[in-house]
């Protein structure tokens, strides 16, 4: 009788003993340390760590809007220090969808304009791009808002119009900073839900949060302090007993 072997699925993202320092000299500032971290198709990562721990800057480097000072970034197997400016726009545009913590929408365009932009740079036609804007924002509950202009929203909407553009089209890697920060705790469990949704169906993501009932929704938590990866679940049934015994480790006296 033969044995069938399911093959590993190659990794989406890849940091590869990443590191990145600020500064020079006296002013010289180690953002990340030696970071090793692997995330897999159908993963949500949930990542943790008191302020200045490196959390936006793993964010940043995994999305290629920076570069490591040491390690490599790979991105479904590509090296991102190893390509063009061109091709790592092309990567970031095709793979890789990021929600901002300050939403970086652009004001003169509707909700539906910032949304399908990406896809029509990437030479999807305007049509076929503004179908999927809309159906993004079907998806996160907020379709009344495809022909409203930023400024005409409020925080939590320009945040879910925000997590509507990182999810439009066939983005393997979703990068996330403090995603439900600007929403109350339904909208944002609704939001969680999605994103969920999104790794079971076969996508990579990985978010920072400051909330342990967030980090529930994650199939890992990893914790940062000092830029250094100091420890991670293993399972979402582990996540909120990890949470709760880091926390604990990274207050300091009288905290």
């Amino acid at each position: 009788m033969s044995t069938t072997h399911t093959e590993p699925r190659p990794p989406v993202l890849h940091l590869d003993q990443v590191s990145r320092v600020h500064g020079h000299g006296a002013a010289e500032v180690h953002a990340l340390r030696g970071v090793e971290l692997v995330v897999h198709p159908g993963e949500l990562v949930a990542v943790m760590g008191p302020s200045g721990s490196g959390k936006s800057t793993l964010l940043t480097l995994a999305g290629g809007l920076d570069s490591p000072t040491s390690g490599r970034v790979l991105v479904e197997g590509a090296v991102l220090g190893e390509l063009s400016r061109k091709q790592q726009a092309q990567v970031r545009r095709r793979s890789v969808g990021y929600v901002f913590q300050d939403y970086n929408l652009i004001p003169a365009l509707t909700a539906a304009e910032n949304i399908s932009l990406p896809r029509e740079l990437d030479g999807v036609s305007g049509r076929t791009a503004r179908r999927e804007a809309l159906a993004a924002l079907e998806e996160l509950g907020i379709p009344e808002l495809a022909d409203r202009f930023p400024d005409d929203m409020s925080g939590g909407q320009q945040q879910r119009v925000a997590i509507a553009r990182a999810l439009i089209g066939d983005r393997r890697l979703v990068l996330a900073d403090e995603p439900t920060g600007a929403l109350d705790s339904t909208t944002g469990e609704a939001v969680l839900a999605v994103l969920r949704a999104r790794c079971d169906a076969g996508a990579a993501a990985m978010m920072v949060t400051h909330e342990a009932r967030h980090a529930a929704w994650a199939d890992r938590v990893v914790f940062l302090r000092d830029g250094r990866l100091v420890d991670q679940s293993v399972s979402r049934d582990a996540a909120s007993l990890l949470v709760a015994a880091a926390t604990n480790s990274v207050k300091g006296p009288g905290e």
